[in-house]
């Protein structure tokens, strides 16, 4: 099968197109044929090699996150799925591999295809739709009435996040920039920080949840408008020590974990707040969650631009621009 292969660590490097084995499937996994692949800051975060400590992969390795496909197959022991079925997922951390023609994904990571999306459409919601429902609903455990400040309104996680709190029924904040201030509002946030004009920290305050993803300024400064009894939660980093014990990493790293998160942990502490970092699993009951709210119109998708699949690397380079609004996709059928 064709399939985009990462050979080495390297920043801001390419992939290579050509044939790779095909997947192998075991009784509990789905073979699924990839339509569309959705793109994500963490695939190139994968080929830059931030990674390489704390997530099980060896080069050579097929990158993707997310995608939407019909099943090929079924293992012996699937009983959910079945031949022909529309399909998505986030695959979980060590069988990734979504920028192929083919993959093999474990039964539980899997949902059916929400019925009102198209492939690319559908490619687009896994990752992020997880981010944002583990954070917001098992994290944070937002309730209607509360206050969440979400950053990159405009990103992937940022417009997915946006419609779940508003969905829950809080009010949402958001920073975005000056071009994405009209998007953000059409997902519903009430109040928009246009952060080349404003600086959140002095305009916002007395929240319940802050969701963030940017640099450690922006983390810190987000300490400020949260009330005690607040929650910090950070998709970026530092990873923390739970972190840590939930990958089983070896005693060095959790203390490394421990030194990278001190600083934020203590100044959190010291206010009251609560701090965490996320990292996403796969959990294809969760998403058959979220295709229920897609199908009954609560969330829809944003899409910034789809590429033909033999474009990844292009696609990859777009996303690294940082100025794409809501996903990027590759189509491949």
């Amino acid at each position: 099968m064709k399939a985009f292969t990462l050979d080495t660590y390297k920043k801001s490097g390419v992939l290579r197109f050509g044939d790779r084995p095909e997947p192998e499937v075991g009784d509990e996994d789905v073979l699924v044929e990839v339509y569309a692949a959705g793109l994500n800051p963490l695939d190139a975060k994968i080929r830059d090699g931030a990674f390489k400590p704390i997530l099980p992969y060896r080069p050579p390795l097929i990158l993707g996150h997310d995608m939407a496909g019909r099943v090929a197959r079924v293992g012996t022991k699937v009983r959910r799925f079945k031949a022909g079925d529309e399909v998505y997922a986030r695959p979980r951390d060590g069988r990734v591999g979504t920028f192929a023609e083919r993959i093999a994904v474990h039964e539980d990571d899997l949902a059916l295809k929400p019925k009102n999306l198209t492939m690319e459409e559908a490619a687009s919601i896994p990752l992020v739709g997880l981010t944002a429902w583990q954070a917001l609903v098992d994290r944070a455990g937002l309730r209607n009435g509360q206050k969440i400040l979400i950053h990159a309104g405009s990103g992937g996680v940022g417009t997915f996040a946006i419609q779940l709190a508003k969905h829950i029924g809080a009010t949402v904040a958001t920073t975005t920039s000056t071009a994405n201030v009209d998007l953000v509002r059409s997902l519903g946030a009430d109040v928009v920080i246009d952060y080349k004009t404003q600086d959140f920290e002095k305009v916002l305050t007395g929240y319940d949840v802050v969701l963030n993803s940017l640099d450690g300024d922006t983390l810190r400064k987000s300490l400020t408008v949260l009330k005690p009894g607040g929650k910090l939660i950070s998709i970026s980093g530092p990873p923390d020590p739970d972190f840590a014990r939930q990958k089983g990493l070896n005693w060095g790293l959790r203390q490394l974990m421990r030194l990278l998160s001190f600083g934020i942990r203590r100044k959190a502490s010291r206010r009251g707040i609560g701090y965490s970092f996320l990292f996403m699993r796969a959990d294809g009951g969760q998403l058959s969650r979220i295709t229920a709210l897609i199908e009954a119109g609560a969330i829809r998708p944003i899409m910034d631009r789809v590429f033909p699949f033999e474009a990844t690397n292009e696609a990859l380079a777009y996303l690294d621009t940082g100025r794409s609004k809501g996903k990027v996709v590759v189509r491949l059928k």
